[in-house]
């Protein structure tokens, strides 16, 4: 049986406020399997974010463990990190992050430039992720010059560029209206068959689960799975 993608135990984490010490993980665990598609629900401020920039070694936890494809991302040092990171992970958030000053392509092909790419090689991977989430005719807009889904669909390019093996994702629809939410929501499971990539996904709308393998609950500092 192949190593999971991603797997958490026992995480911990809290954070001071004052005097006191407010608890937002209390032992949280799970394990994503390559190609998973996962959502994981909660109120606002019931501490997902937290949880995801954990899984993705952006903190620390105060207790517990992250591993990446087998590999310990929580005791690995900042730069063992960030390289475990560039292998491994893409990430979508709920703004799309895009550089007002570079077209379309020139956005996606940036992390692989800053990988060491050359120029050509690294845009024409870039167009043909464009192409792949449906953006063919806007390889050369400017973020301004683009819908709002057609700029969550470039953040879901440049997350699926570099060939993750799982993608993160922080409400990445919930900028969006709803015919364009289920839009990216959509592609993003598309790609998720087409392409292997597991899926992360966190968001307080129920809502948009369907079509994901599974869907885990944070309340109180625990994850538990939804029927």
């Amino acid at each position: 049986m192949s190593e999971p993608i991603l797997q958490a135990h026992d995480l911990h984490k809290a954070f001071e406020q004052g005097t006191e010490r407010l608890p937002v993980l209390r032992g949280a665990t799970c394990v994503i399997e390559a190609g998973e598609r996962v959502a994981i629900v909660g109120r606002s401020g019931s501490g997902k974010s937290t949880l995801l920039h954990i899984l993705a070694g952006l903190d620390d936890p105060d207790a517990g463990e992250v591993r990446i494809a087998g590999e310990a991302l929580t005791a690995a040092a900042v730069g063992e990190r960030a390289a475990l990171r560039n292998r491994y992970m893409g990430f979508v958030y709920q703004l799309h992050h895009l550089l007002p000053e570079f077209s379309a392509a020139e956005n996606v092909a940036m992390s692989l430039r800053l990988g060491g790419m050359a120029p050509k090689e690294a845009m024409d991977n870039a167009v043909e992720m464009l192409v792949l989430v449906g953006l063919a005719q806007r390889t050369t807009h400017r973020p301004a010059a683009l819908s709002g889904g057609e700029r969550q669909r470039v953040a879901v390019a440049r997350a699926l560029v570099g060939n993750p093996r799982v993608i993160l994702a922080d409400e990445p629809t919930g900028n969006l209206d709803k015919d364009n939410a289920r839009q990216v929501f959509e592609l993003m499971c598309r790609l998720s068959d087409e392409t292997g990539v597991a899926f992360v996904m966190v968001t307080h709308d129920e809502g948009m689960v369907d079509g994901m393998h599974r869907v885990l609950r944070l309340d109180g500092g625990i994850l538990s799975s939804l029927p």
